[in-house]
């Protein structure tokens, strides 16, 4: 499937993948509303705030499929990070007015545990 969803979604995420977290922004809703694993995000500054640590320590990403529509859209991707070198995600973002509006993030976060534990 196809659709602007998919079109804001991708070019969303090539930005934060790229690092560029203003570019990022310009496809966030002031109002998005966020639910990962960490609990609730409500805003575009919480938003981000979410993400700059994350794009701080990414060193590349792998997408393994996307899919959507002109509302929602459905990316999956593996991410190598300093500490970790698998970290796969997957988030579900709905748009409105050309701008992510909700995004449910899911991201495996045992392989961060696991470095955090080998570390100490």
């Amino acid at each position: 499937m196809t659709g602007t969803a998919l079109r804001i979604a991708l070019a969303h995420h090539e930005a934060w993948f790229a690092k560029d977290l203003d570019l990022a922004m310009t496809y966030v809703a002031d109002d998005i509303v966020c639910d990962a694993p960490a609990g609730r995000l409500e805003g575009a500054a919480a938003y981000r705030a979410f993400l700059a640590p994350f794009v701080q320590i990414l060193l590349g990403t792998r997408m393994i499929g996307a899919f959507g529509d002109d509302e929602t859209a459905l990316i999956m991707y593996d991410t190598e990070t300093v500490p970790v070198p698998h970290a796969p995600g997957a988030e579900h973002l709905t748009i409105a007015h050309g701008k992510i509006t909700r995004n449910v993030f899911l991201f495996d976060r045992a392989p961060f545990d696991a470095a955090r534990r080998s570390a100490t």
